[in-house]
């Protein structure tokens, strides 16, 4: 009987413990299908989105903190073949893209055999949608299985100037994606010029990824798993540039109906103020739009060449500003003396060879006058005893010592500064002169060359080389290598090359009576143009043989100001605009004015300058 008792309350429990896991089941099933939101969507869903979220690409400010490139928000239809609804009305999302039925059809039906399609992942169907289609769109979506909205930056430019520094942006080439190991892909955008392409690993940021849960109707259920997957996007960095963008868009007015260049650059940090390449074009035109295809081929045909970045690109004889540095080398070597003299009859002359002046200067008491006449006569003669100073026979000695002190002051090859296509200019080496004169046929010597002392011949410089130089004068023997970048506006380092300072073998008391000569040739030279009302402005004209044209030579200046304490150096180059005084060295002086004074004075000249076109056919 006992046995019994035991063995009936033990069914007991065991039905008991039956019921109450039965409970619990029942429970749990009750809480996930009808209490459990998250397991409901789950349970619909009938696959799984990844989604990436675009960062913002990074802003751009000038030294002033004024926004001058920004995000504005543009967007592309994807869609995914395989989510596609067969029964969905065609004409409507027609109608809601504002795209033809051929469109449509040329945008659905991929090459799904190229690899970089697939019918089970999104696609691009539909570029540059803007904000208001997109809106319109997003209220049917649901409508449209396989479609989703993919939102991206887009630049725009606050100020119509500056394309050149600022670059523009482009879809990203299979190139690019294939280089990038992961970075890229189809459809993204990466800086094609500029400062767009210099910093763009800065200022690209980092994608962002969602997945989303969605029903066979393709309709979005939500976060998978409430959103733990998924990874934040993070904007990139902003910049602050070290231009000024009103004396940026100053220069290019001055510059507008002229070929040619401006550099201005801070001498004491080496950060560049402005950087004009004329002609230029408004970089609104090229933000990603619809039109941008068409503005891309017309700035391309266009004989002026306006992509052809001439501050960095176009090698130019410096001519007469190159008088200035050939002193330098000459007081360094010992061949000159600052009160050397030396008498003008109208120009060099050895044996037949004659290299004349445009004026005869008589008697120059010193390497001041020499620079503020600009005496052709003086430099050849120093550049000659430089080359001969261990003798004529061995000009080859006496050419690398001259070339030696170029390559310090940044000449013979590219500055290394944060600007893509930079070109080095043009030091002829000696190996170079060997090859043009063999022995055999005579060799060369100081006279073969002698025009490089008046900055002719082979000698070559980009403008930012010849504001470089300016600038290097201004400190009396060093710089810093010219760059835009002011600072990240994060606290990340600058690169370490921009506030390393390079040192030129030129003693810093030479520097002295070149500086005087300069000032000289504002005060009583060809550079009298130049002159601002109480500023104390030293500079240099040139005028260059153009071998084009030789009626219309080309009009350079390079200068600084104030003469102590330098704030801005300056170099401008002027394409068939004839001597330097005219053109050049007013544009100079009336940027160094605009920079020191926040405003120009002399508005007489300014208008002049406006008005004047210059081109290779018209002057």
């Amino acid at each position: 009987m006992a046995t019994r008792d035991i063995f009936q309350e033990r069914q007991l429990v065991v039905k008991g413990m039956i019921i109450v896991m039965g409970l619990v089941l029942i429970g749990r099933a009750l809480s996930l299908q009808v209490l459990d939101r998250e397991f409901q969507k789950r349970a619909s869903a009938t696959g799984i989105d990844k989604v990436i979220v675009h960062p913002g690409r990074g802003l751009i400010y000038d030294r002033n903190n004024k926004l001058m490139l920004n995000n504005e928000a543009l967007y592309d239809i994807m869609v995914t073949y395989n989510e596609l609804n067969p029964q969905m009305d065609t004409m409507k999302l027609c109608r809601l893209l504002q795209i033809s039925k051929e469109e449509f059809l040329a945008n659905i039906n991929k090459d799904f055999k190229n690899i970089r399609y697939s019918k089970a992942k999104p696609y691009l169907f539909l570029s540059k949608v803007t904000p208001e289609v997109c809106t319109r769109f997003q209220e049917y979506l649901f409508e449209f299985p396989g479609f989703s909205i993919d939102l991206k930056n887009v630049r725009s430019y606050p100020y119509k100037c500056a394309a050149q520094v600022l670059g523009y942006i482009s879809e990203v080439s299979q190139k690019n994606i294939d280089d990038a190991h992961g970075i890229y892909a189809k459809g993204d955008i990466i800086g094609s010029t500029g400062l767009e392409f210099e910093y763009e690993q800065y200022i690209r940021g980092t994608k962002g990824i969602n997945y989303v849960l969605k029903d066979n109707f393709g309709r979005p259920l939500g976060p998978y798993r409430g959103g733990i997957a998924d990874s934040m996007s993070v904007a990139g960095k902003d910049i602050e540039a070290s231009i000024d963008i009103e004396l940026q868009q100053y220069g290019e007015e001055l510059m507008a109906g002229k070929s040619g260049s401006i550099v201005a650059i801070e001498p004491e940090t080496g950060d560049i103020l402005a950087m004009i390449s004329a002609p230029t074009y408004d970089p609104n035109l090229l933000a990603i739009n619809k039109n941008r295809g068409q503005f891309f081929r017309e700035l391309q045909a266009d004989t002026r060449k306006p992509f052809f970045d001439r501050t960095v690109m176009a090698k130019y004889p410096p001519g007469s500003i190159f008088k200035p540095l050939v002193a330098l080398i000459g007081l360094q070597e010992g061949v000159l003396w600052p009160d050397k003299g030396l008498a003008c009859g109208g120009g060099f002359k050895y044996n037949n060879l004659t290299v004349k002046c445009v004026h005869n200067h008589g008697y120059l008491k010193d390497v001041a006058h020499g620079i503020g006449e600009s005496c052709n006569n003086y430099f050849c003669t120093v550049f000659k005893d430089i080359i001969d100073k261990y003798g004529f026979s061995n000009a080859r000695q006496g050419y690398q010592t001259f070339i030696n002190h170029l390559y310090d002051f940044g000449l013979g090859k590219p500055l290394d500064l944060d600007y893509p296509n930079e070109k080095g200019g043009n030091v002829p080496s000696v190996s170079y002169y060997d090859r043009l004169y063999p022995r055999e046929r005579g060799g060369w010597y100081s006279t073969t060359i002698v025009s490089m002392g008046i900055g002719q011949g082979e000698i070559q410089m980009t403008t930012i080389q010849m504001a470089n130089l300016a600038a290097t004068i201004a400190n009396r023997g060093h710089f810093y290598t010219p760059h835009l970048i002011k600072r990240f506006k994060d606290g990340t380092p600058i690169p370490v090359r921009f506030t390393t300072r390079h040192q030129t073998r030129i003693q810093a008391k030479h520097f002295e009576p070149v500086i005087d000569g300069m000032e000289l040739a504002v005060l009583i030279g060809t550079a009298q143009n130049a002159q601002i009302p109480g500023i104390d402005i030293v500079g240099k004209t040139g005028t260059v043989q153009n071998p084009q044209n030789k009626n219309k030579d080309h009009s350079v200046f390079y200068g600084f100001a104030p003469k102590y304490n330098p704030k801005i150096a300056v170099a401008a180059y002027v394409e068939y605009g004839g001597w330097g005084s005219t053109v050049a060295s007013p544009i100079a002086s009336l940027l160094i004015e605009k920079y020191l004074r926040g405003t120009v004075m002399r508005k007489e000249m300014e208008t002049k300058i406006k008005q004047k076109v210059l081109t290779n056919y018209d002057n």
